[in-house]
C-alpha cells in the first residue's frame, strides 16, 4: 500500500488496517511454520506495510500535538 493513499485516511480507518496487516502477519507465520506458505516474500511486504502504517499514525499524533 502507498503511503499516499495511507495519508488519506482517518485515525480509525488506520488503526483498522494496522489491526488488519498484524492479524495478516499471524496467519503468514502460523503457515510459514507448518510449512504451507506459498510466497515468503509476503512477510517481507506485510511488515513494511504495517511500518508505513504506524509511521503515518504517528505522523498524524504529531500533527494534533503541534496545532
Amino acid at each position: 500500500m502507498k503511503a499516499d493513499k495511507l495519508r488519506e485516511m482517518t485515525e480509525q480507518e488506520l488503526n483498522n488496517k494496522l489491526n488488519e496487516l498484524k492479524n495478516e502477519l499471524f496467519n503468514l507465520r502460523f503457515q510459514l511454520a507448518t510449512g504451507q506458505l506459498e510466497n515468503p516474500m509476503r512477510i517481507k511486504s506485510v511488515k513494511k506495510d504495517i511500518a508505513r502504517t504506524k509511521t503515518i499514525l504517528r505522523e498524524k499524533e504529531l500533527k494534533q500535538m503541534k496545532a
